[in-house]
């Protein structure tokens, strides 16, 4: 465990990203936590320890290094699974005011065990995000989303975009040649009254690449957004 709390600092800080050891021993508890309780419930397919490593702790934490996050910003995660990037970035950042929203209550559960665990405070939300991102204490309320959902582009602006508030900016965390998919969705960036910032491509420590696609809210949310979920994802606004 030693030794990979040291590669996350190593592999951190060729990113220019500092992880201090008190961090990095709130990670080897992420870890830990993550391991047995995949044991009895499906948080994540990936099982090795290096592995969750690279392409959860580091690839979350990243977001940090491409986006300006000032002082007490208010984020919310959405479809966070197993906390990610949420946590590892409240790990680096606890001044953040983070909210963890996902539609399945039983991770909702490891993550409230978690952050006791880390002794990190975090609002956690059961709920759809096409419903709560009509709900007024969600809806155009934050100053960043972030979302590493295996959805394309077009269905996830319409599920992330309404949080944004005036000037908020959504994260679309996504796998290497998302250039294509941020073309495709720019009706939808459009539509939600928004404007694409701009798109960054790197690649993780072994070769896997990334894209991080920033979308910003330059205007109002028309009242018809989102769509119920059957919609969004029958008729994407391509």
């Amino acid at each position: 465990m030693e030794d990979l709390r040291e590669r996350l600092i190593s592999a951190a800080s060729g990113y220019g990203v500092r992880i201090s050891p008190e961090q990095a021993e709130r990670f080897g508890v992420y870890l830990r936590f993550l391991l047995e309780w995949n044991e009895k419930m499906n948080l994540t397919a990936i099982r090795e320890p290096e592995e969750i490593v690279e392409k959860h702790f580091l690839d979350s934490i990243l977001l940090l290094k491409f986006l300006a996050v000032p002082a007490g910003a208010r984020l919310i995660d959405v479809g966070t699974g197993a906390g990610f990037p949420g946590v590892p970035v409240l790990i680096l950042r606890p001044d953040l005011r983070l909210t963890l929203m996902d539609g399945l209550n039983k991770r909702l559960v490891f993550l409230e065990a978690l952050l006791k665990e880390l002794s990190l405070g975090a609002e956690l939300v059961h709920a759809r995000a096409e419903e709560a991102g009509r709900r007024q204490e969600y809806r155009m309320r934050f100053d960043f989303a972030a979302a590493r959902a295996v959805a394309r582009l077009p269905v996830l602006c319409e599920y992330c975009l309404p949080f944004l508030k005036p000037g908020g900016v959504f994260a679309a965390m996504k796998g290497p040649r998302a250039r294509t998919e941020a073309e495709s969705a720019e009706k939808a960036v459009k539509l939600l009254g928004c404007e694409t910032a701009a798109l960054r491509e790197y690649a993780l420590p072994r070769g896997d690449g990334r894209s991080l696609v920033l979308i910003r809210r330059t205007g109002p949310l028309p009242d018809a957004y989102p769509r119920h979920g059957a919609k969004i994802a029958k008729s994407p606004l391509l």
